[in-house]
């Protein structure tokens, strides 16, 4: 499998319980990707899949928090893809996560079948949305009019009872809603600081559910000084979950 030659940092993430190398200038995982794993209501022995993974780091925090379940990502970088096992062989996770090279709307074999808990990073900034001039990041930024698709996909691949978890930019919102189920789902904001408006929503689909559309509370990132407040530590660095859905079918 192919292992990307550019250049690298190594970053920690939960407070430096698992340390991951991702591509210094290509595309670079952060906060949305330790939220979204936050939020993923996995178990031991779960069975899960995470679309788009790049260099495995939602799948990682989410292995790190919730031993025994099994993870398996795929993304179409087959460099990152390459990282993304690195990184679980370094954190011992290898046995936990597994990534393979792959289009998301054309899944490997092997992953052509339901999963307790399906998640997802997806691109979601739209094609006339100003980004970065390095290819390997606009690859991972821009979702080429398919955002739907990614939803589609990911609640195709969830079993009955399961859930499929999703982290957008706010502005999508109206968008996703528009092809997700009317029932079983809840929206969690992610709020920059007090007083703005909502930067990234987490959406949740409990599949089958009859619960009505659930608007959260929200997390508020920053303090006024910049830092982070007690409630987003707590998740990025003490790997505390964040808890969404209320009820299960399975």
């Amino acid at each position: 499998m192919a292992v990307s030659t550019v250049a690298q940092t190594e970053d920690g993430f939960l407070g430096g319980r698992i340390r991951l190398r991702q591509p210094r200038d290509g595309f670079r995982s952060g906060l949305d990707a330790v939220m979204v794993a936050a939020a993923v209501p996995a178990g031991d022995g779960s069975r899960v899949l995470e679309l788009g993974t790049g260099c495995g780091v939602a799948a990682l925090c989410l292995a790190a928090r919730v031993r025994g379940c099994l993870i398996e990502g795929v993304d179409l970088d087959g460099a990152l893809v390459g990282l993304a096992n690195q990184n679980a062989a370094s954190n011992g996770l290898s046995l936990a996560a597994r990534f393979h090279a792959g289009d998301v709307f054309a899944l490997p074999r092997s992953l052509r079948r339901q999963f307790d808990h399906v998640f997802t990073n997806p691109p979601f900034h739209a094609p006339d949305t100003p980004g970065s001039p390095l290819a390997a990041r606009m690859t991972a930024r821009l979702d080429d009019g398919r955002l739907g698709d990614w939803l589609r996909t990911g609640l195709r691949r969830t079993v009955p009872g399961g859930t499929f978890t999703a982290i957008l930019r706010a502005d999508r919102l109206g968008e996703a809603l528009a092809v997700l189920p009317e029932r079983g789902v809840c929206v969690l904001p992610l709020w920059p600081r007090a007083g703005s408006d909502a930067g990234r929503v987490i959406i949740q689909v409990i599949k089958g559910a009859r619960s009505p559309l659930r608007l959260m509370n929200g997390l508020l990132l920053h303090r006024s000084d910049g830092r982070y407040t007690e409630e987003a530590e707590a998740v990025l660095a003490k790997a505390c979950p964040l808890l969404m859905a209320r009820e299960r079918l399975l």
